[in-house]
């Protein structure tokens, strides 16, 4: 799934570099957005991610709920890369390293270094989704969970840790609440399938714990 994720986000930025020369400036890709060609907005709201700052942000949330199923993947993916800006490059780097290690398999590396990010940045709030994520994937999910609290203090938008609230929560069998994360985390993404998925499964499992009396 991290390798997945991190190959995602690999070529949304390649494409944000192929894609960048069809507009010059900040205006015209504004206008971009509001086309009614919907290749015109996706390719206005890459430019944006490419180019933008956290305060993009909710410009690209409302294209979530998009007609065109491509707007919708490329504001979801100019999120992701938004997020992980934190106007430092050297901070980038260093969250860019730990998601190399986590994707690796060492979550004690990764662990220590989002925790470094965390301590040089700790307005950054993708900074603790990350260790939030390795946390998780290490099995220490009151950590992961205070983490997660972390990531909504800065970035109440951010629909993946609202995700892995329900994550954990269904991890720590307390279903309901894994449920009701994940309602929240398609409140403002609707486009996650695999949440939809997993409050469904999640809904027949409690119906099967009443009907046996668990």
């Amino acid at each position: 799934m991290l390798r997945m994720i991190a190959l995602t986000l690999l070529l949304f930025t390649s494409a944000v570099c192929a894609d960048s020369s069809s507009y010059t400036t900040r205006e015209q890709a504004l206008r971009g957005t509001a086309s009614s060609d919907p290749n015109e907005r996706a390719e206005a709201l890459t430019w944006i991610a490419g180019h933008g700052t956290g305060a993009d942000a909710p410009l690209l949330k409302n294209h979530l709920t998009d007609d065109d199923p491509n707007v919708r993947n490329v504001a979801e993916q100019g999120l992701w890369l938004l997020w992980s800006r934190s106007g430092d490059e050297a901070i980038d780097a260093l969250l860019a390293r730990g998601v190399e290690q986590m994707s690796g398999g060492d979550l004690d590396g990764a662990i220590a270094t989002f925790s470094e990010v965390i301590k040089r940045k700790p307005d950054f709030a993708e900074g603790w989704n990350k260790r939030a994520t390795a946390l998780f994937l290490a099995g220490e999910f009151r950590r992961s969970l205070a983490d997660c609290d972390e990531v909504m203090k800065r970035n109440p938008l951010h629909f993946g840790a609202l995700a892995g609230y329900g994550q954990i929560y269904f991890q720590l069998e307390q279903y309901e609440r894994a449920i009701e994360y994940w309602k929240r985390a398609l409140e403002v993404n609707p486009n996650m399938t695999g949440v939809e998925l997993g409050i469904r499964a999640t809904e027949r499992l409690l119906e099967e714990r009443r009907k046996h009396g668990a």
